[in-house]
């Protein structure tokens, strides 16, 4: 398995990916496949680019396919800069079982822990996705809090666990 910093070049398998994880996870996304679908690759592009605050991992299998994402992003603000977001993890379900979403976030924190200043990372994840917070928790993260129908899908609530992890 090869771990990366994605790049411009990699803006079509990202949306590929990312399209897929909007599809088969709905309920766990903030974004809807609808929207993302209409996204020029352009904004792909800027979206996945890395910057000295920001970085979209992903996993290749040895085919080079890529069967896993997760996105970084320190806060902009003053105030809140010494706090980083974990965004868009997936793993593409014939992937999973595997210790790859693992894999995904030891990498990003290493990353996160080289931002000069940064104390925290923070992530949320839906409240019943028990195999999500098993692995945030497995890696250092602790819940510090709930969110009460944080999203909606077709209808129904979704509340997730805000979770954090101090560097």
């Amino acid at each position: 398995m090869n771990i990366r910093v994605l790049g411009e070049s990699d803006a079509h398998l990202y949306q590929q990916l990312r399209l897929s994880s909007l599809k088969v996870n709905p309920e766990a996304f903030g974004s809807t496949f609808e929207r993302e679908a209409e996204f020029k690759i352009e904004t792909v592009v800027d979206r996945i680019k890395p910057t000295k605050d920001k970085f979209v991992l992903g996993a290749f299998d040895a085919r080079g396919t890529l069967v896993g994402i997760v996105t970084f992003m320190r806060e902009a603000g003053l105030k809140t800069a010494h706090k980083g977001n974990v965004y868009g993890m997936y793993v593409a379900p014939e992937m999973r079982g595997r210790g790859l979403a693992k894999l995904l976030m030891l990498e990003l924190i290493v990353l996160a822990k080289a931002c000069d200043g940064l104390e925290q990372v923070n992530l949320t994840v839906v409240s019943n996705n028990d195999s999500a917070k098993k692995l945030y928790e497995s890696v250092g993260f602790e819940v510090y809090g709930l969110e009460r129908n944080a999203l909606k899908f077709n209808g129904q609530y979704f509340d997730e666990d805000l979770m954090v992890l101090k560097l």
